[in-house]
């Protein structure tokens, strides 16, 4: 038995620690098999990177790979116990598979957002057939949270931001005629205000960077990553995640209803340009202490059955103890 424990131990000992202890065998693998995706996928990489670079809309698409490797870093020690098996069928047929798809979509189809979303699956499709199914349970979150870097088609995009472009302006009307000598009212997108009378010309108008999809789809990325790395219970997880898309949209009317505060009370010139874009950027971090403000109170003011029980089992044996020795 000592002699098993001992080849236990120490077999247990030559696990790999940190990424440098994977050896040069395992980096040229992962090159080589990296090179030949990114070789592969060359053009669709080169054109979501271009529109990351010219489209404010997606210009956080730079951070998702760096937080995918980041949940990789973070789930090393698991990932480093996991013995590469390769899967020779389902890997193997998987990848296959997508390379067949994308071959029918550059000729017949050519639908240009699946080319960057098999893109995606070519990478996990690689994983599994390399590393087998105990590595794929370990990596597919960080892999499908790319998909949050693959800018949406534009038609999609435009017919996701209308309505929330009339969202905006209808709870902005809904305060603005709140405030006393003020009148507002919504036509679309367009506010209409008159204000002691005497209307407000022009017409403010929520434009499509006012709809609050950037922040949208930021802060959705962001609340997975945030829901991935907590250690929480899975429902306290799935309420953090959840509440991504209703906290953006929040953040989004109080955007807009400052706007068009500053338009009508101060001076139109702060309201728009580099005024305007600033103010979007400050809707992020107050979407987090919203965001934050909840994790505290699930954190603090929820407690498990588990907990409660504990401490009862607790409080009684000091009881017990306390009256024994009374007697």
């Amino acid at each position: 038995m000592q002699h098993i424990d001992i080849i236990q131990t120490d077999a247990a000992s030559t696990r790999p620690q940190k990424w440098s202890d994977l050896g040069a065998p395992a980096f040229i693998k992962i090159a080589v098999l990296g090179g030949l995706l990114v070789w592969f996928f060359y053009t669709e990489i080169g054109k979501t990177v271009h529109r990351w670079t010219t489209d404010p809309s997606w210009s956080h698409g730079f951070l998702i790979p760096l937080f995918s490797l980041y949940f990789l870093h973070q789930n090393r020690h698991k990932i480093f116990q996991v013995e590469a098996k390769p899967s020779w069928i389902f890997g193997l047929g998987s990848l296959i598979g997508v390379l067949i798809v994308y071959w029918l979509n550059t000729v017949q189809f050519k639908f240009s957002y699946a080319e960057t979303l098999l893109f995606i699956a070519a990478i996990g499709a690689t994983v599994l057939f390399v590393g087998g199914w105990k590595l794929f349970k370990l990596t597919w979150l960080p892999i499908a949270f790319l998909f949050f870097a693959v800018p949406l088609p534009g038609r999609l995009y435009t017919q996701m931001t209308q309505p929330l472009q009339g969202l905006a302006a209808q709870a902005s009307v809904i305060v603005l005629n709140a405030i006393p000598e003020l009148e507002a009212m919504e036509r679309g997108v367009v506010i209409d205000v008159l204000y002691r009378g005497r209307p407000i010309e022009p017409s403010l108008q929520v434009a499509e960077a006012c709809s609050g999809m950037r922040l949208l789809m930021a802060f959705v990325a962001l609340g997975v990553a945030m829901a991935y790395l907590h250690q929480r219970p899975v429902w306290q997880r799935l309420i953090l995640l959840l509440s991504t898309i209703p906290i953006a949209i929040l953040c989004n009317v109080i955007r807009v209803l400052v706007t068009a505060l500053i338009y009508i009370f101060w001076d139109p010139q702060y309201a728009q340009g580099i005024y305007h874009d600033f103010l979007g950027i400050l809707m992020l971090p107050l979407a987090f202490s919203i965001y934050g403000g909840l994790a505290w109170l699930m954190s603090n003011l929820l407690v498990e059955e588990a907990e409660i029980a504990e401490d009862v089992i607790v409080v009684r044996r000091g009881e017990s103890k306390v009256s024994g020795e009374r007697l």
